[in-house]
């Protein structure tokens, strides 16, 4: 069993491409279904079952795992399923049709505009790492950057003179978003210094020694800044959500933040950016010509 998840791994990593902390993400997930089927002694995937999967949820959940880690688990099992019935391994999905338990959905925190700006119009220090900082943190609330999309960032990805970055969201799917002035401005002053560490590679976010910035070092510099210039914790996601959040707000054009954010399914876009259903409502009453209802009906 562990042969055929290491050949998983290796097809997500090479011919899925898909991202390390996605790819962390299918571990974690599967070494716990792994560690089950031992403790049944199941030999092989082919003996997993949808009983088993189901006492698997149950457990999980007593041990305090939340709904949504455990709906991912799930996913990450069928994911597995469907490359062994591809592979002629199975023949069947043991998760199929198991839900996870339903839990409180919780929206990650933001910035309001007014503390965006605080953060972003701090004084920034005239060296290497406060104008690689300054251009990170720009960069991240202009155009909604996710944390590996950020790491993953090559010159050749940048066009500044047109406003434009060039990046590889998940399943490997490329989008080109705008890049704001005062981000342009952040890495016109940035990429003078980036030069000077002669970086062996195109990596846009090097360290002083040249090498590419992980994503542990862009996080712990974001929430330095934000210690620094908020007094709060900060993290790369919450400057992603309070772009898409501010965007929304200004242009109430929901299908343009979906682009923006890069979101295959518009009803992650609605959650991400906590927005109501009566602005749904609203958008819709207006919007769709058989929706509107003649002034003063009461039908």
């Amino acid at each position: 069993m562990q042969t055929d998840l290491d050949a998983y791994f290796e097809h997500l990593r090479t011919e899925r491409q898909v991202s390390p902390h996605t790819l962390d993400g299918y571990r974690r997930d599967l070494v716990k279904v792994l560690s089950f089927c031992e403790k049944q002694q199941l030999v092989e995937w082919g003996q997993l079952k949808s009983p088993h999967v189901r006492q698997l949820i149950a457990e999980q959940h007593r041990h305090g795992q939340s709904g949504r880690s455990l709906a991912r688990l799930l996913s990450s099992l069928r994911g597995l399923y469907r490359y062994l019935n591809q592979e002629g391994r199975c023949a069947h999905d043991p998760a199929a049709g198991i839900s996870a338990p339903k839990g409180e959905r919780r929206l990650p925190r933001l910035l309001d505009t007014d503390r965006a700006m605080q953060l972003l119009d701090g004084g920034v220090e005239d060296d290497f790492i406060g104008h690689r900082d300054q251009a990170m943190l720009e960069l991240f609330y202009s155009s909604g950057l996710r944390l590996a999309e950020l790491v993953g960032l090559n010159l050749d990805q940048l066009d500044l003179p047109a406003g434009l970055v060039q990046v590889q969201g998940k399943g490997n799917k490329a989008r080109v978003l705008p890049v704001g002035r005062k981000a342009r401005e952040a890495l016109e002053a940035w990429l003078p210094m980036r030069a000077l560490s002669n970086p062996p590679d195109g990596a846009v976010f090097v360290s002083q020694q040249g090498r590419r910035l992980g994503p542990r070092a862009v996080q712990l510099r974001v929430r330095q800044a934000g210690v620094r210039e908020l007094g709060q914790h900060l993290h790369p996601h919450m400057l992603r959500h309070s772009f898409a959040s501010h965007m929304l707000e200004s242009s109430q054009d929901l299908r343009s933040v979906q682009e923006l954010l890069g979101h295959a399914d518009i009803g992650t876009t609605q959650i991400y950016t906590h927005l109501d259903f009566q602005h749904l409502a609203k958008v819709y009453d207006q919007a769709h010509p058989r929706a509107k209802r003649k002034q003063g009906s009461d039908q």
